[in-house]
């Protein structure tokens, strides 16, 4: 069985060609070394918000301009990287989906699902095309023939459909099929099928989710994380200008770090790779010769001390205190009603 190596890109590092270069440069580093690389990416910097502002547009005249401009997006793109136009397809059904949204005046969680899959789709189709211009030699992949959404009890059709969850189990029969595409592959982050077939999403951020997936499917033996940044910080070196790179985490303290605000890896990206022992590494893709941090079970060791300091906005604290309310059934249910009514 081949030596998988998962690589995530988010949408600034697949947004220029100066970008894709570095991408190619490491895949043929991997397979120099004997390893074969899955190239999760994400869509282009900005395309998951205009398809969200197309999506939200939907019945307005002004669509017809957010279309327009999200379709030159691609097309500089393809123009810069010298290749044919191979989104054609993808740019097709995006104008025939939103007309006919349009038509009937709403767009269902379903569609709001299959229209933000576009983006993911249309980079990794372009990535496809240069990267194989380069001579790098990369098989397409469409991620949802290969991971499921799991069902949930009492979900709503909007969880369901745009924040959905997959199984991680390592998978025999994705190995297999991946085993005899030749070359590296290049898939999609962000998405996955339920069992009607229908394109679900894994919520904002989950590119970062989908390459942990992959990783721990494939008993990878790491799951890279290329972003624009040298890995975690101590501090949020924006406000903190000594904050420094933590080289070494376990996979608990980088849970904390994450869920507390660190927006260099989603929290859901890290129980699947713990699950399956695959060390995580974050990359700096303007700076691919940095090493990063590593996350793994042995972390920096049992000594006491601060590993980082994380800082968010916009948390209320609400402290209640009753007697007469005491185990009455429905109380926080109650007493929660007029936040729901505001949100």
């Amino acid at each position: 069985m081949s030596s998988w190596v998962v690589m995530k890109f988010g949408g600034t590092s697949v947004a220029t060609v100066a970008r894709w270069k570095t991408i190619a440069e490491e895949a043929r580093r991997l397979v120099s070394a004997n390893e074969r690389p899955v190239i999760v990416c994400s869509a282009l910097s900005g395309v998951s918000d205009g398809i969200e502002t197309i999506i939200a547009l939907v019945g307005d005249p002004k669509v017809q301009g957010a279309v327009e401009a999200l379709e030159q997006q691609h097309l500089r793109l393809a123009e810069e990287m010298g290749i044919k136009n191979p989104i054609e397809s993808e740019l097709t059904e995006l104008k025939n989906q939103v007309q006919g949204a349009s038509l009937i005046g709403e767009v269902s969680p379903r569609l709001h699902a299959r229209l933000m899959s576009l983006g993911e789709r249309m980079s990794t189709k372009l990535g496809a095309a240069y990267l194989n211009s380069l001579g790098v030699n990369v098989q397409w992949v469409d991620a949802r023939d290969h991971l499921r959404s799991l069902p949930e009890a009492n979900a709503s059709t909007e969880r369901q459909f745009l924040s959905a969850e997959c199984d991680f189990e390592a998978d025999p029969t994705m190995q297999q099929a991946l085993e005899c595409a030749p070359g590296a592959i290049i898939t999609q982050g962000f998405i996955a099928r339920n069992g009607d077939g229908d394109t679900v999403l894994l919520g904002r951020g989950g590119s970062d989710t989908s390459a942990a997936y992959f990783a721990a499917k494939l008993n990878a033996v790491r799951c890279e994380i290329w972003t624009d940044v040298p890995g975690m910080f101590t501090a949020d070196p924006r406000h903190v200008p000594t904050a420094r790179v933590l080289r070494s985490l376990d996979y608990d303290e980088a849970q904390e770090i994450a869920t507390m605000g660190a927006k260099v890896l989603h929290p859901r990206a890290i129980p699947p790779c713990k699950s399956a022992s695959i060390p995580i590494v974050i990359r700096c893709t303007p700076r691919p010769e940095l090493n990063g941090t590593v996350i793994h079970s042995r972390g920096l060791g049992n000594e006491a001390g601060v590993k980082a300091i994380s800082a968010r906005k916009g948390v209320m604290l609400i402290s209640m205190e009753t007697v007469g309310m005491w185990q009455t059934v429905g109380f926080l249910a109650d007493a929660f009603a007029v936040f729901k009514r505001l949100g």
